[in-house]
This record gives structure tokens, sequence and C-alpha cells, in this order.
């Protein structure tokens, strides 16, 4: 079976994120591609392009899920209103795209959603539910919520119009770098990587495509190197964006068939990678948009897909706390690079 013949049996394919493009046109911004001097040549020995998606309305690529799937509702499940879970991105692109379109909103955070996404989100109109320690025990009150008050839910992986959205960057990136080679992506729940993959891959099954979790919460690998949907959640994680423990069973076999690995990244290797960006990239990424610099840095890919290659690493977002900016600034102080570069 080809890749796009899989993809239609997974419930999405090109034609749909073809259609999204089209349907978020109007909406999101086409974000910029641009190398990174320094990743290029200290760290990969290729050619290595950003996509800033930290650049997108909101800070985060998560607009673009949001906006094609709350596009396709109808009158009836608009008026309802809608309701969505989230650490913070997503919930600021549905909120977002509630207020363009004239639909109230509910976003259900957790108590770790750091504060300024929670400000960010209410200051678009929704009103904001705290509830839960983590991400999966306020998606749990989520659903009770919808059933209990009739709402219309928005998710924020686990659904085919979300995953065409994100996968309008994979057409973005093929109009800027037809000829990548290698593409990173952060992974959380699988919306973003399922959705560049299939744009990818329906163009040239030969692209290596990369996702990065962090060590500290990676369902999804867990679940790949199990074979079957699996739990995995040990600790907090600076990658808030990517603090999902279990992903969803539309996702899963859309990675399983197309993503050819997924690596992890400690919570340092994160802090290094956000500063460094900032430092040498003059790029502000939040945890989860850092970590495929991070798999990067810390050598995490085999050199035979970066060197003297193509290679896209995502930046997902930039939506990050200035005090947690503050303090990684703090704990590397000294300078790394006494020529003090630009990268």
């Amino acid at each position: 079976m080809d890749v796009e013949n899989k993809a239609r049996v997974q419930k999405v394919s090109l034609q749909d994120i073809q259609e999204a493009k089209h349907v978020i046109g109007k909406y999101a911004r086409k974000t910029p591609l641009i190398q990174s001097m320094f990743l290029s040549r200290n760290v990969a020995g290729g050619d290595v392009f950003l996509k800033l998606e930290n650049m997108q309305l909101t800070g985060s690529f998560k607009f673009r899920g949001a906006n094609n799937k709350i596009n396709h509702l109808t009158k009836e499940e608009r008026d309802r209103g809608i309701i969505t879970v989230s650490a913070g991105n997503h919930a600021q692109g549905v909120a977002l795209t509630g207020k363009l379109l004239g639909v109230k909103t509910t976003v259900v955070m957790p108590e770790e959603a750091p504060q300024a996404k929670r400000d960010a989100t209410a200051g678009y109109g929704a009103e904001v539910d705290i509830h839960g320690e983590t991400f999966d025990e306020a998606k749990k009150w989520m659903h009770e919520r919808a059933e209990k008050e009739c709402k219309t839910i928005v998710d924020p992986f686990n659904d085919e119009l979300v995953i065409a959205g994100q996968g309008t960057i994979g057409l973005e990136i093929l109009d800027d770098c037809w000829d990548v080679d290698t593409v990173i992506i952060p992974v959380g729940g699988g919306g973003l990587i399922s959705g560049i993959a299939i744009a990818l891959k329906s163009f040239n099954p030969h692209i290596h495509i990369v996702g990065v979790q962090s060590e500290n919460v990676h369902g999804m690998k867990k679940s790949i190197d199990e074979g079957k949907i699996s739990f995995h959640h040990d600790d907090f994680t600076l990658a808030d964006g990517t603090d999902v423990a279990e992903p969803g069973d539309i996702t899963f076999p859309i990675v399983q068939d197309l993503v050819d690995e997924i690596v992890t990244v400690s919570e340092d290797e994160i802090s290094k990678a956000m500063r460094d960006l900032m430092q040498r990239a003059k790029v502000v990424a939040e945890g989860a948009g850092a970590l495929p610099t991070a798999a990067l840095e810390s050598n995490k890919i085999d050199e035979k897909w970066l060197k003297n290659k193509k290679v896209v690493s995502m930046v997902s977002g930039g939506n990050v706390d200035l005090q947690r900016v503050s303090n990684i600034i703090d704990q590397f102080l000294a300078p790394v690079h006494p020529d003090g570069g630009i990268g």
C-alpha cells in the first residue's frame, strides 16, 4: 500500500490537508523557514532550517488545526458552544478562532499550565476552567463537562480536521524546500507529526521524519515501542506543550506507519536548546518548540540523516513564561560561544 493510501485508510488524506490550507488561508500566517548557520555548521554538518511556528497567530502551530476544525462545525454545533482541553497552545488557538467566528468557547486547563498561557487564553475571550494536576486529568473533566452541558468538543490532537490543519505546515515546508531530506518534529499527542508526515510522505516517501519527546513524558514513543497505545508520564517536563501521556487512536496508527523514529531528550537538554535558540538564532522557543534542537545538539539522531542533508527543525511554539526564560538564562549565565556569533 502506498503512503497516500495508508493515510486514506487512516481517515486523513493529502486532499484533506490541501483543503485545510484553503480554509485557514484567510486566517493563519505562512510562517518563515530560515537557515540556522549555528546548527548547520556546528551541529549537523548539513543545512538546517528552522520552521518558525512561534511566529504563527497565538504563537503556536495549534492555531492551524483549531481553526480548520471550528470552521468545519455546523451552525448547530457552534451554537451549543465549544469546549476543549489544553495546557495552553491549543487553548489559545481555539479561543482566538472562537473570537473570530463568534463562537462561545470553554477551555479546561490543568493546574500545571503556565500562567502566561492561562492569561492569553482568557484574553482571547474564552472561559478558562482550571481542573486537575495533569493534562489527562483535565481531559477527563472536559469530557464530563461536555456531556453535562451538551458542548461540542474540539480535541487538541485526536481529530481528522485538526490533523489536516497541522498538515498544512508540511505543504509550506515543501513550498520553501522541496528537496528536504529530514524533518524533526516535537511530539505530544501526535496531531502535528501526523499531519506533517502525511503531507511530506505523500510527496516523497523517502523524507526521513523524526519525532522528539521528553524523557519524562513520552507516551507516543512507548506506544510505538510496544506496538499498542500505552501510557507514560514520569515527571514534569519543560516541554509542557507535549505533556501528553497517551496518544490518540487516530494519531497512533499514522505515526506508526509514517514516522521513521522517535527519540527522547532530557530536561537539561531542553533547557540548553531553549538557551541556544535565544542566543544563537535569536528565536524565543518554549520547551516543546525546542525539542528538535535538543535532539540535534545531543546527537540523538544518526548523522547519516543530517550530514550534507537538508534538514528542517520545527520550532512549534514560543509561548513561554518570562520567569522560565529568566531561570534558563540564569542557569546558563556563562557565555557558550566566545565569538558571540549569530545563528
